[in-house]
């Protein structure tokens, strides 16, 4: 029972685990403030492009 435990103490791959989980929530918020930034700038595009358009007069 103590030999398992020891080892159980000195297994460091549910620290690698962790790591890689907080890592990738890093990144995964980076890419979802970046999303959500791209979605707005595309927003505001499409809507200077229709008032432009709908500003247009004929002739």
């Amino acid at each position: 029972m103590t030999k398992f435990l020891n080892a159980f103490v000195r297994d460091e791959s549910g620290a690698a685990a962790a790591e890689y989980v907080l890592i990738l929530a890093i990144i995964g918020t980076g890419i979802a403030a970046g999303a959500i930034a791209l979605g707005d700038a595309i927003g505001t595009a499409l809507q200077s492009a229709a008032t432009v358009i709908g500003g247009y007069t004929y002739g």
